[in-house]
């Protein structure tokens, strides 16, 4: 079944390009600048040498360093990690959207041919995973060992994006396999390529005004889709979005101490204290770096993304 902003307003205003400047709902104060992305995230898993080799064999991440109980995983020669995942003894695994906090990781490659190497990739080890196309971008949703959820998408460009009114088309479609998988050419995965990024996180929230007070008011993000069912879609720069969070976990617990779960996401722009200060202005929990969401999750605002 489709569902998309198209959907919800009927077809009227007619869908545009999705030109610069012409979508999305800026915050009344303190704005995110264009440059905004992300940088590690850091998560909490049950036995190290497990995670380590679904990493590494299922998503192709190569082990970047070791700390202690922590490991910092991402592209080949990267200096920036993708993921750290940091043992914490008595942690156990989780069933998916059984906690608030997070939903997926998101991991951008940085074309369709890299996605068509992934989707043979993962069929020839008999992986299976969801799959969508949500009209910016085309992705494939999997679990790791601990119940976590992490997608793995490309972007369609940006020229091919489209607007209803002020807000941006995104649905959640079949998706193409077939033609993912042809953009391959053959050609044999080697891991994650050179140009990977965390392109976004996705939060399960108990409250989607609550969520938008916090990550747009406060911390700077527009909102650039905001009709689509029981979620909110917010970005940076004209991003489809740098965060997603949504009402889908309504009445589940916020993340317990020795549950598997997202320790921290990381937003990397310029002048990190103009935000860190908009969110303890308007009366959220700050400490040094990190501002906390009602819910507890925690976003590490920095001026550097390595983890």
């Amino acid at each position: 079944m489709r569902v998309s902003t198209h959907d919800i307003v009927g077809g009227a205003p007619a869908a545009q390009p999705a030109l610069p400047g012409s979508y999305g709902a800026p915050p009344p104060g303190y704005r995110l600048p264009a440059s905004t992305r992300l940088g590690a995230v850091r998560l909490q898993v049950s036995h190290l040498d497990r995670s380590l080799a679904w990493y590494q064999e299922v998503l192709g991440m190569e082990l970047l360093g070791a700390q202690g109980d922590a490991r910092s995983l991402g592209v080949r020669g990267a200096i920036e990690p993708l993921v750290v995942l940091e043992y914490r003894p008595g942690t156990r695994p989780i069933r998916s959207s059984s906690r608030l906090g997070l939903y997926h990781v998101a991991i951008l490659l940085p074309d369709r041919p890299a996605l068509g190497r992934f989707v043979h990739h993962l069929a020839q080890r008999g992986v299976r995973a969801g799959a969508s196309d949500h009209l910016v971008s085309e992705a494939l949703y999997l679990h790791d060992p601990d119940g976590l959820g992490i997608e793995v998408y490309r972007d369609r460009p940006r020229s091919e994006w489209q607007r209803l009114g002020t807000e941006l088309m995104m649905a959640t479609d079949p998706f193409d396999a077939a033609g993912v998988a042809e953009a391959a050419a053959d050609a044999p995965w080697q891991g994650m390529p050179s140009g990977t990024v965390v392109g976004h996180v996705h939060l399960h929230v108990g409250n989607l005004a609550r969520a938008s007070a916090f990550y747009s008011e406060a911390v700077g993000f527009d909102r650039i889709v905001w009709r689509y069912p029981g979620a909110l879609f917010l970005g940076a720069g004209g991003y489809h979005h740098h965060l997603g969070v949504n009402s889908w976990a309504l009445g589940a617990p916020v993340p317990h101490a020795d549950d598997a779960r997202l320790l921290e996401w990381r937003l990397v722009i310029d002048e990190p204290a103009r935000a860190l200060e908009s969110a303890r202005a308007a009366g959220f929990e700050v400490s040094g770096a990190l501002a906390v969401d009602p819910w507890g999750t925690a976003v590490r605002i920095t001026a550097t993304g390595n983890g």
